[in-house]
């Protein structure tokens, strides 16, 4: 295992020194999210709890539910949140009666992102648990919809390509859909997108300009991160769009 920093120390996590680690999708994530103390969150996939306990610590006073599918990986976030946030061992294709009774304000996903009758499996089986698409996207999302109180918001991170099946895939109550494009440089197309929706939302679908990670047009060794990322990544600020 290995213990390591994020958002410039205010959380830290217990991670496999191998396999799947957390990066910075989860934390942009986390970024974007708008809650506010008091409001119930859950996160579908928490893996060690990196997306969930990087809200906690901007926003304080929430109450943090994570669903994690592999048992080393929800051990590690019952570890890392400690009593500050609950981990269902389960998966979301089967959520338990405790889950499926309550609605959350916020629902919040980082699914994996490769679909493998188009890509090759990693030989790690924690690795590919997190990065292989074993349950099919359209599950994440209508598991996230059907979890959400009324004006709940569904938040997910995935690569950009697969925004057609994401929007597809919302439940007809979703609205007031929103994605923001990630591009690794000026000029480059987008690789990620957020996509945020509301349930029964009514504003008109926004398309927001890219948000862009890296400065300069080429890569040189050191953090090159744009100010705006730099501060959602290094010293928890948020990530408004």
């Amino acid at each position: 295992m290995t213990y390591d920093a994020f958002l410039g120390g205010l959380v830290h996590l217990w991670q496999p020194r191998t396999g799947y680690r957390a990066g910075v999708d989860p934390v942009l994530l986390a970024a974007s999210i708008p809650a506010v103390s008091g409001q119930r969150v859950l996160e579908l996939g928490c893996g060690v709890g990196a997306a969930i306990l990087c809200l906690g610590a901007r926003v304080e006073g929430l109450v943090l539910t994570g669903v994690e599918r592999e048992a080393v990986y929800a051990g590690l976030a019952m570890r890392n949140g400690g009593s500050s946030l609950e981990v269902v061992e389960a998966d979301l294709a089967a959520l338990p009666l405790t889950v499926r009774e309550r609605q959350f304000d916020h629902v919040l996903a980082n699914p994996p992102y490769w679909r493998r009758l188009a890509s090759v499996a990693t030989g790690d089986t924690l690795r590919e648990a997190a990065l292989g698409e074993q349950t099919p996207l359209y599950l994440w999302v209508q598991t996230a919809a059907k979890r959400l109180a009324p004006k709940g918001m569904l938040h997910l991170i995935h690569r950009a390509e697969r925004l057609p099946e994401l929007l597809a895939a919302l439940p007809r109550d979703m609205g007031s859909i929103e994605v923001l494009p990630i591009a690794a440089r000026e000029g480059r197309g987008a690789e990620r997108i957020i996509l945020r929706a509301r349930k029964s939302g009514r504003a008109d679908f926004r398309l927001h300009t890219p948000l862009i990670l890296h400065c300069g047009d080429l890569h040189i060794d050191g953090d090159q991160y744009t100010p705006k990322v730099r501060a959602a990544l290094r010293a928890g600020a948020a990530l408004d769009f």
